[in-house]
Parts: C-alpha cells; sequence; structure tokens
C-alpha cells in the first residue's frame, strides 16, 4: 500500500484512486476510532456523505463508511454545547454490540476500575444510590486568558475519552461539566497589558478554546459554567465558611481560609500542614494567620472587575469558584472530579478543605467516607518538552494552534492517547511524526479497504455485509478486537493497549489488499 510518508500537513494529496472525504467525516470516523474502535472493523460498507465542517481543509483519504450510531451520535453532541444526552437513549445497535461481547451491561459496569488519586489506587464506579443511571462529572476548566497549549490538550482529550467511555460504552447518562475561569489575575494583568476589559478578553479566548476542542474532536461538556456566571453562590459559599469557623475577614475586604482549623487537609495531596505553603497566584499577605491561608475574596483594586459583597466590592479567589459552581450545578457530592496533576494542590486540595467547610462536616476527624465532595479524584500526568517540564520561562510552550498549523489535528490527539492517560508524556518532534504517520496509515488502510470492497462489486457489499454481521454477532476478529478495546478502555482508560491492539487488524487488512492469489497488487 502506497503511504504518504513523514507529517500529515493540513492538506494532503489523496490518490486519485481513493474519493477524498469531506472533514466533517474525518471528525465523525476520528471519534468512531476515539470512542468505539471496532468501527475499524465494521465500519466497511459503502455510503457517501457531503457536507462541510470548521476544521482545516484536511483531504484525507476516508473510506466512505457506515460509522457505528454512537460514533454519528458524538457528531451532533459536538454541534450542540450545555445540552444533556438523554438517559437511556441508546440505539438497539448498542445493545447488540453488548450481547455480542459476551457480557451484560452490568457485567461490563461492574469491570470498571479507575485510578483514585485520593485512595491511591484503581476502584470502580457505580452511581450513587437514587441517582439511577446518572453519573456527575466536573473538570476543572481553563483560565481564558490566551490560547490553550498542549498541556490542555492532554487533560480535556483524556477526559474526552472518559466521557465517552462512560456515556457510549457503557450507557450511563453522563453529566459532564467543565468551568471557565473568566475572572482572575492573569486575565486582569493580560487585558492590561492589551489595553482590553478583562470580560471581553476572556470572552473572546473562550471562543478560540472552543475552536480547539472541535479541531481535537472532543465532545460538548452537558454544561459549561462561567466563574462570572456565579459570583452570588460564590459570596455565599464564602460567608458559610466563615459562619462555620474555618474563614476570616481582615481589614481591607479580604478574606481567607484558615487552614489550621482543618486538621484533614492535606489528605488529597499527601502533604502536612507544616509543608504548606500559600501556593497561589499572588504573594503571601502579612494579614494571613498563616502563609498557608489562601485567598476566598479579593477586595476591589483599581481598573479590576469587582462585585458588591457582605466584605465590600471585590472579586472571588480562584480556588472557591470551583468549589461554587460544582455545588450549584451539580450539588454537594458529585461522582469524578478530574483535571492535571498539577492542579493536585493546592487547587483541588483547596477545593476540597472549602466544600468540607461550607458543609460543615468539619467538626470530626475528616475522614467522612461517603459524605466527601468528590467520590473519585482522576488526574492526568504532566507534558514534557525534549524531556523538560514545558513551561513559558524555558521557551518550550507550544500551544495547539501552533502544533495544529504543521500537524493534523487526529496527529496530536493520536499522540496524547499513545501515553496512558496518568503517565508523562514527552513531546518531541519525532514522537509527532510518527503519532502523524501511524494516524494517517489508519485512515489509508481503511481508504483502500473500502475501494477495495467498491471494486469488487457485490461481491465486496456482501463481504463487507458478512464481516459487519460477524462483529455484531461476536463472531470473527472484529468481535475480538471489540472485545479487546473494551477491556482495555475499562481497565483505568488504557488507551496505550487500545492502540496497540489496532495494529494486528491493520496488517492483516494490509497484507490482504497487497497480495491476491500470491501476487502484488500492481496499484500499490
Amino acid at each position: 500500500m502506497r503511504l504518504i510518508q513523514g507529517r500529515v500537513p493540513l492538506a494532503v494529496a489523496a490518490r486519485p484512486a481513493v474519493t477524498s472525504v469531506p472533514p466533517v467525516l474525518l471528525r465523525r470516523q476520528a471519534r468512531c476510532v476515539a470512542s468505539e474502535p471496532a468501527g475499524l472493523c465494521r465500519a466497511l460498507s459503502s455510503s457517501s456523505t457531503s457536507s462541510s465542517g470548521s476544521m482545516p481543509a484536511a483531504r484525507w483519504p476516508l473510506p466512505r463508511c457506515s460509522l457505528p450510531p454512537a460514533a454519528a451520535a458524538c457528531s451532533s453532541a459536538a454541534a450542540a454545547p450545555r445540552r444533556r444526552p438523554r438517559a437511556g437513549a441508546a440505539p438497539a445497535q448498542a445493545e447488540a454490540a453488548v450481547a455480542a461481547a459476551g457480557a451484560s451491561l452490568e457485567e461490563l459496569r461492574g469491570a470498571l476500575q479507575l485510578y483514585n488519586t485520593m485512595a491511591r489506587t484503581k476502584q470502580g464506579l457505580r452511581p450513587r444510590e437514587g441517582m439511577g443511571d446518572k453519573l456527575q462529572m466536573y473538570v476543572c476548566g481553563v483560565t481564558v486568558y490566551d490560547y490553550s497549549h498542549i498541556g490542555h490538550a492532554r487533560v480535556y482529550v483524556a477526559f474526552d475519552v472518559l466521557y465517552r467511555m462512560l456515556s457510549q460504552l457503557l450507557r450511563y447518562d453522563v453529566q459532564y461539566v467543565r468551568n471557565f475561569t473568566d475572572v482572575d489575575d492573569k486575565i486582569i494583568n493580560r487585558a492590561n497589558e492589551a489595553g482590553e476589559d478583562p470580560l471581553a478578553l476572556s470572552a473572546r479566548f473562550i471562543d478560540e478554546f472552543h475552536t480547539d476542542m472541535r479541531l481535537l474532536g472532543c465532545l460538548s461538556p452537558t454544561d459549561e459554567p462561567k466563574a462570572t456566571e456565579y459570583i452570588p453562590q460564590m459570596v455565599e459559599t464564602i460567608q458559610r465558611i466563615i459562619d462555620n469557623g474555618h474563614a476570616y475577614a481582615v481589614e481591607g475586604g479580604d478574606v481567607f481560609f484558615d487552614v489550621a482549623s482543618l486538621p484533614g487537609y492535606g489528605r488529597l495531596s499527601g502533604r502536612q500542614q507544616e509543608d504548606n505553603r500559600a501556593g497561589e497566584r499572588v504573594a503571601v499577605d502579612g494579614r494571613k494567620r498563616s502563609p498557608a491561608d489562601f485567598a476566598l475574596w479579593k477586595s476591589v483594586k483599581p481598573g479590576e472587575p469587582s462585585w458588591e459583597s457582605p466584605w465590600g466590592a471585590g472579586r472571588p479567589g480562584w480556588h472557591i469558584e470551583c468549589s461554587a459552581m460544582i455545588r450549584s450545578v451539580l450539588g454537594p457530592v458529585i461522582d469524578v472530579h478530574g483535571g492535571g496533576r498539577d492542579l493536585v494542590f493546592p487547587h483541588h486540595e483547596n477545593e476540597l478543605a472549602q466544600s468540607q467547610a461550607a458543609a460543615g462536616c468539619c467538626d470530626k476527624p475528616h475522614l467522612h467516607e461517603g459524605t466527601d465532595f468528590v467520590r473519585l479524584w482522576m488526574h492526568n500526568g504532566f507534558v514534557n518538552v525534549d524531556s523538560e517540564k514545558m513551561s513559558k520561562s524555558l521557551g518550550n510552550f507550544f500551544t495547539i494552534r501552533e502544533v495544529l498549523k504543521s500537524y493534523h489535528p487526529l496527529a496530536l490527539r493520536w499522540f496524547l492517547v499513545a501515553t496512558h492517560y496518568r503517565a508523562p508524556v514527552n513531546y518531541t518532534q519525532r514522537a509527532l511524526e510518527e503519532a502523524s504517520d501511524r494516524a494517517y496509515y489508519v485512515f489509508q488502510t481503511l481508504a483502500d479497504a473500502a475501494a477495495a470492497l467498491e471494486a469488487a462489486g457485490d461481491a465486496g457489499a456482501a463481504a463487507a455485509a458478512q464481516a459487519e454481521a460477524d462483529a455484531r454477532e461476536g463472531r470473527g476478529e472484529g468481535a475480538a478486537l471489540a472485545q479487546a478495546v473494551r477491556e482495555s478502555l475499562l481497565d483505568d482508560l488504557n488507551t496505550p493497549a487500545v492502540v496497540g491492539a489496532l495494529s494486528a487488524p491493520l496488517k492483516a487488512v494490509n497484507d490482504l489488499l497487497t497480495t491476491k492469489a500470491g501476487r502484488k497488487n500492481p496499484n500499490r
């Protein structure tokens, strides 16, 4: 098979023998690979599509295939942000796919194991009593003052895989919430530098973030709250923490959380209180009772956006935003809270402290099993660049947009899922080249297979129908691949194993296409 080597640029010349498919199908097929890789074996029957998408005009030679129903649903969901999925809306084909796996839906759900940062081990996950099939997931979003970088891409691709697995494979009704921090010191500083209103700047970069996520094939969350939409709830939460004896106001209108009042502080990160410092985005304030205390409310400063509060005009601190939005949008207890490993401390540690303090459950040893506001904490590993931590100060900082000037979005997504989400990933040009080649190889193989089936006429159509029926009924290599994919995803999102499982089937397809009756195919 003739493959185009090297990077996969945003415009790739397709072979004349293969029909180029519009970018929208490229996005759909990407979702098929990410969420239901069994589609690699099943999606070979001929169908046509013609539509345009918002991605760059990629001209990959892709198969004209019938996508799995879940993958097709992904495309429509991506165009409808903030819309909750209906519980129990899985199509009949999904029921058949589960049955073909040789396991019931309950058995698949029972096999799920996810690593809990708090417990330091893998655990199962089921809906809470009285919640039916509903799971609630909150992932910390970006502070919108600039274009998103590849570290952000890693976070949101990882949790996109989790969202797809929970909602499509296990068919839970997942409420996925990802917030925006649209008021913050960094936003204000950048706006002052640019002579722009801080809220206008944050709104602009929210739009840019959405573009990046669409390019990477990430589904839209069901809710995307902005910090500025929940200021009253933040004020109410801060007042509750003060009333419960875990925060204090100081002269000038600032409010700080009293870390020493919470003996269990540090159990998420494993830090001792005496080892902690403020860990904030601002310098230590002499008005604090302890350097480890952190800001819940910041008094107004000239030129900054502000809101009224019992302590005077000001704005919320970084950590209180997520605590208040989680409680307002999802309730006092959620199933999954995710983010990058860098958020374990101080952000998530402080979220946990605030939420416990606001709930008034802090008169115990702070080990209230079953009453913590998060049941399972998940964190992805860092992104290193040429074996060094990605940092603006080191000059090795890359935005998603910069990467996509040279590589196709699917190449970046493939690079990210080829490493386990909890492990550090080393970003190098060579690694992107390899991911680009591999992603292209997958779609070129599918394109060649589709072309061969089409060229075979009725016999090809019959072969495609039989392969699809075999996979649906749990027979043949397609079913074996689907089973391997399911088992890998259920084992703490082991996407590298999924990527590895594709190798043998792809090679088998290429071997069949390369030879016919022992002769080399002259067109390959």
